[in-house]
């Protein structure tokens, strides 16, 4: 891969940075990709920018949020990596975010593009329904989200927190919005969360301990994102998965620069290699993400990704209205729908 000149313009202003201990301008990134990715991009950024020292801090989207937040004063990140576009709103609505247009920003569709060029797309991140393969047989793993709620499943659900989840709370959101365009209400969406609840037997802290209570069989069933699970499915997992048949709420996964940034110029590098067609490649083939551009030919993606983009079909709802409300819908979900089953419901 032809890697080394992507970024060789930055070079005299790179060079003009603080330089962590070892010479190299220290680069922190927070992302919730996770190692299989981070460890990736970070031998290949490494590669092409020998000049700069790839950190990163793994951790939920929400978390990110809060974490930026609460440096706003003092920042210490550089780029924040990874997470749907409704949090990155939230961000750049309260100055968290640094403008910058990415020499590929016009690669993506304009729905994966911030005003004010404050954050951009970079991966379409799939929510799917989730079983164990060894406890759960193909022909009855859930093929749609009221699936969850059968009575097989009851007390078999584990859910990853969706307090410090950027993908449950999408689906959360999605379901009430849904709710609302259907009913005029929120009512039958909160209801929908009530049953969820109720059948779900723990709210979990993160995602690899998720994958090891399904692995372990102390839960059947979940909702999480697509890559992980292919990932999972690749180290001998035993995790199956299914689009639901109404419909994927697919995640614009975003990147931004932090406002504030003590190392801008090598985080602008970042956001230039992140959204690159060779790094998206790269994510592709070996860390199972669906690249956001639209300029790559599907016959240049690997087979599995030309095989999900066929089968999965998106929900349409108003991503804009789930967006604005997630907020304030999760808080309620937290007073009002966690840990009380079917009778709870959204005031």
């Amino acid at each position: 891969m032809k890697t080394r000149s992507l970024f060789f313009p930055l070079a005299l202003s790179l060079a003009l940075a603080a330089c962590g201990g070892d010479g190299r301008t220290p680069l922190l990134v927070y992302s919730p990709h996770g190692r299989d990715l981070m460890l990736l991009f970070e031998a290949e950024f490494e590669r092409a920018n020998p000049s700069i020292d790839l950190r990163f801090l793994d951790m939920g989207s929400q978390e990110v949020y809060d974490r930026v937040r609460s440096e706003k004063a003092n920042p210490q990140g550089d780029v924040w990596f990874g997470g749907p576009d409704a949090i990155f709103a939230r961000a750049a609505a309260e100055g968290l975010l640094a403008p910058y247009r990415p020499s590929w920003a016009d690669a993506v569709p304009k729905s994966s593009q911030a005003d004010g060029d404050l954050y951009f797309g970079t991966f379409r991140t799939l929510p799917v329904l989730v079983f164990q393969e060894k406890l759960v047989p193909a022909d009855e793993a859930p093929t749609d989200w009221d699936d969850l709620m059968a009575e097989r499943f009851q007390g078999k659900v584990l859910i990853r927190d969706p307090i410090a989840s950027g993908v449950m709370r999408t689906l959360f959101s999605y379901r009430l919005a849904r709710s609302l365009a259907e009913t005029g209400s929120l009512d039958a969406g909160w209801a929908w969360l009530g049953r969820l609840d109720a059948a779900t037997k723990e709210y979990v802290a993160n995602p690899a301990l998720l994958f090891e209570k399904l692995v372990r069989g102390e839960g059947w069933v979940t909702a999480w994102e697509l890559t992980d699970i292919l990932l999972q499915r690749a180290q001998g997992s035993p995790l199956g998965y299914r689009f639901a048949a109404s419909g994927t709420p697919v995640i614009d996964d975003s990147i931004a620069l932090v406002a504030g940034a003590p190392h801008q110029a090598a985080a602008v590098a970042f956001v230039e290699f992140a959204g690159s067609a060779e790094a998206l490649r790269l994510a592709a083939e070996r860390a199972y993400r669906i690249p956001a551009r639209t300029d790559l030919p599907v016959d240049t993606l690997p087979e599995w990704a030309r095989d999900v983009l066929e089968r999965m079909t998106p929900a349409e709802y108003d991503e804009a209205l789930a967006a604005a409300k997630a907020q304030e819908w999760m808080a309620e979900w937290d007073r009002t729908v966690r840990g009380r089953g079917a009778k709870s419901g959204g005031g």
